[in-house]
């Protein structure tokens, strides 16, 4: 599979945060002991604004919108990607707040995240944006996180009345936006959040029986299940590299998703190219100052072409 060369238009809702970033030494260390610190970064991070990263790397034009940013936030926010030519024109601020941040600790094994993104969703004001429809009719394709209630699922309404197909993760085997998207991936987290002790096969059935699209389970190092309509539930082992940091795989995962889509691939060659895509970016740290280039990704998938 060959992704487009030609720039594609895309429009990004979902989560964007501002992030302190620390990469320990070793482990993370036990309580009441000390931890060395090998390298810090302070850049934007989120499910949305770490796929855009990738996605505008491809060379596509990306407009990124979702949740408002407030006084700490949106300077270096909009720095951060105006500087890499992601389009944040339409991102919403509010000055009654400082922004969302989050401190993430990269270790050994593990990436463990603090943050403050109930304030995103203090009530009576919930700080997001409502979608911009134009972009999205403009889109060729749209990448949605389901979090922001309403205005998420007006997003998936907007693509369907405009024929515009999108991707998005997480959400519930009922709901307008599993059933309508092109692609839907769900994490092995919000499988044991909302799904514990089901089986996984008969759950990825529940998603396949109302959703239009392809539907994707990812299980970190374990096999990646896939299937559409009533296919055969379809097997992937994610790609054996070494690991310097899980952190952004998930989003960057979709962000693959959407440019397998975009190539009209098989949704074997989709997913392989999700997961190549996610591998080579656990290769780098942090992926908004490194996103894996495209002969990485080609390299990558080459090294199992039989598959």
């Amino acid at each position: 599979m060959n992704p487009s060369s030609s720039p594609k238009n895309i429009y990004m809702y979902g989560m964007v945060c501002y992030s302190t970033i620390h990469r320990l030494a070793g482990a993370f260390p036990k309580l009441d002991t000390y931890g060395e610190i090998a390298e810090s970064h302070y850049l934007p991070g989120g499910e949305a604004g770490n796929s855009a990263v990738i996605l505008k790397k491809f060379g596509h034009a990306v407009k990124l919108e979702g949740p408002l940013l407030g006084t700490r936030t949106q300077a270096p926010v909009k720095a951060f990607y105006e500087g890499i030519g992601v389009d944040v024109s339409g991102m919403g601020y509010d000055p009654s707040f400082p922004g969302v941040e989050d401190l993430v600790i990269v270790a050994e094994h593990s990436r463990t995240v603090f943050g403050g993104y109930a304030n995103y969703f203090t009530i009576p004001t919930e700080r997001w944006q409502a979608p911009d429809e134009a972009a999205i009719a403009a889109a060729d394709i749209v990448g949605l996180d389901p979090f922001f209630k309403k205005e998420s699922e007006a997003v998936a309404r907007l693509c369907v009345k405009h024929a515009v197909p999108y991707v998005t993760i997480d959400c519930a085997p009922e709901s307008f936006m599993a059933e309508n998207a092109a692609g839907l991936v769900i994490s092995n987290e919000y499988i044991q959040n909302h799904h514990a002790g089901e089986d996984v096969e008969a759950l990825l059935r529940r998603y396949t029986s109302r959703a239009k699209g392809l539907v994707v389970f990812t299980f970190g190092g374990r096999d990646i299940l896939f299937a559409r309509g009533s296919s055969a539930i379809g097997h992937f082992a994610p790609y054996k590299v070494k690991v310097v940091s899980t952190l952004g795989a998930g989003d960057t995962f979709r962000a693959g998703i959407m440019l397998g889509i975009l190539a009209s691939g098989g949704d074997r060659e989709i997913v392989k190219f999700g997961a190549a895509t996610a591998a080579c970016v656990c290769t780098k740290f942090p992926i908004g100052l490194n996103p894996p280039e495209k002969e990485e990704i080609a390299a990558l998938m080459a090294s199992r072409a039989d598959e």
